[in-house]
C-alpha cells in the first residue's frame, strides 16, 4: 500500500497507525506532522522521499480546516507534542530530518527502527536559546543505524537523552552530537566507526568550545567501540545525574545483532552477520554431538527420527534467542535440505512507549 501525499498528514491525540499485515509506505509532500498531540503510536510502516510542502489549506480534523506554512519535508515531525513511541518503522531519503522533534516536544520513545540514507538523521530540540526543550526526555532504543548515514543520530538541544542499545554500522561526519548541554546517557550500543581517520568519534560538539561543554553531562557505559571508534564523554559521570536520562536497563553491547537485526519493519530484508549464523551452527553441532553420545541403541548412535537439519537450526535458533528473552514469536517453515530455510518473527523488548522517553 503506497500512500502518496499532496500535503502534510496531520493527526489528532490519541491515534495510532499499525502498519502490520500490510505493506504501508508513506511518501510524497509534507508526511507526517504530529502538531500540539499527545498518545500517538506509529509503528511498522515505511516512510521516505518526503518534500517541503503548504501555503495551502489542510484539514486538521474532520470539522477543522487550517492554513499551513511550508513544511521542512521531514519523514515525522513532532511539535508540540508528548507521549509519541515510533516503533518498528524504516526510514529513508527525507528532504530535511528523518524524525524532529521540537518545540517542547517530550516523552518520546523511537524504538526498533531502521535508518538509512540520508544526512540529518534526527533533531530534537528547537534551538539553544528554546528553553522549553530542557524538559524534553527521549528514549533512542534497539534501533539500528544503517548504510547511507552523514550525521545526527541523533543531534540534541537542550533536554534528557537515553541513546540505549542501538547499532551504529558507520556515519560520515558524527552519530551522536548536541549543543546547549543536554543530557546524553549512552549505554550498551555498538558504534563502528567508518573508514576515514578523520571520522571516528562518535560524538560532537557542535559550534561549541571545550570551556563550555566540558560541564555537560554525556557518558558512556558499557557501549562497544568497532574499527576505531571512540566517545569523548564529559561532565562529572554520576549516575544521580543521568537519573531522567535513564529510562530501560541496557543490555549488554555483545547482544546488539540479536536485539537489533529486527529493527525496522517487519518483513523487510535483513543483513545477520556471518559470525552470528557461525555461532548458530556451533550450537547445532554441540546439540547433535552431546545427544549422539547420550542417545545411543544396539544400532550406534541415534539419529533425529524426523527432525530435517533445518528444523534443528531452527529449534537450535529459538533456544539460542529465547536465552536472551528477546524472542516473543516464532515460527518455522523448513526444507530438510537447506539450512535454515526457514520464517521466523522476533521481536526486541520494547520499552514502555510512555516511559519518560
Amino acid at each position: 500500500m503506497a500512500i502518496k501525499l499532496k500535503h502534510e498528514l496531520i493527526f489528532n491525540s490519541y491515534k495510532t497507525i499499525d502498519g502490520r499485515g500490510a505493506n504501508v509506505h508513506i511518501t510524497g509532500n509534507g508526511c507526517i506532522t504530529l502538531q500540539f498531540v499527545t498518545h500517538i503510536i506509529i509503528h511498522n510502516i515505511h516512510v521516505h522521499h518526503c518534500k517541503p510542502s503548504g501555503n495551502t489549506n489542510i484539514a486538521s480534523s474532520p470539522i477543522q480546516v487550517v492554513r499551513r506554512g511550508e513544511s521542512d519535508g521531514d519523514g515525522i515531525s513532532i511539535y508540540g507534542s508528548q507521549k509519541i513511541w515510533i516503533d518498528h518503522c524504516s526510514l529513508s531519503y527525507c528532504t530535511d530530518g528523518l524524525i524532529d522533534a521540537i518545540m517542547g516536544s517530550t516523552a518520546i520513545t523511537i524504538s526498533n527502527c531502521h535508518f538509512a540514507h540520508h544526512d540529518e538523521v534526527m533533531l530534537l530540540g528547537h534551538n539553544d536559546r528554546y528553553v522549553l526543550d530542557s524538559g524534553m526526555q527521549v528514549t533512542i532504543a534497539f534501533n539500528h543505524f544503517g548504510i547511507g548515514l552523514v550525521q545526527r543520530m541523533p543531534r540534541c538541544r537542550r533536554g534528557y537523552i537515553h541513546v540505549v542499545n542501538n547499532d551504529f554500522t558507520a556515519w560520515e561526519m558524527y552519530a551522536i552530537g548536541g549543543s546547549a548541554s543536554p543530557t546524553i546517557n549512552s549505554q550498551g550500543n555498538r558504534y563502528t566507526a567508518p573508514a576515514d581517520d578523520n571520522a571516528k568519534e562518535v560524538t560532537k560538539r557542535v559550534d561549541t568550545n571545550e570551556g563550555e561543554w566540558a560541564d555537560w553531562n554525556w557518558r558512556t557505559d558499557e557501549d562497544m567501540m568497532v574499527n576505531g571508534a571512540y566517545f569523548v564523554p564529559s561532565g562529572a559521570g554520576l549516575s544521580a545525574q543521568y537519573s531522567k536520562a535513564s529510562s530501560v536497563e541496557p543490555r549488554s553491547a555483545r547482544l546488539i545483532t540479536e536485539l537489533t537485526m529486527n529493527a525496522g519493519v517487519f518483513g523487510d530484508p535483513r543483513f545477520v552477520p556471518f559470525i552470528f549464523w557461525i555461532r548458530v551452527l556451533f550450537r547445532i553441532h554441540l546439540v547433535v554431538f552431546y545427544q549422539n553420545e547420550i542417545f545411543k541403541d544396539n544400532n550406534g548412535p541415534m539419529n533425529f527420527i524426523g527432525r530435517s537439519p533445518c528444523i534443528m537450526a531452527h529449534e537450535e535458533l529459538k533456544r539460542y534467542i529465547t536465552r536472551r528473552d528477546i524472542l516473543s514469536n516464532s515460527e518455522g517453515e523448513c526444507r530438510a535440505s537447506q539450512l535454515p530455510n526457514h520464517r521466523w518473527i522476533a521481536s526486541t523488548p520494547t520499552p514502555s512507549p510512555y516511559d519518560g522517553g
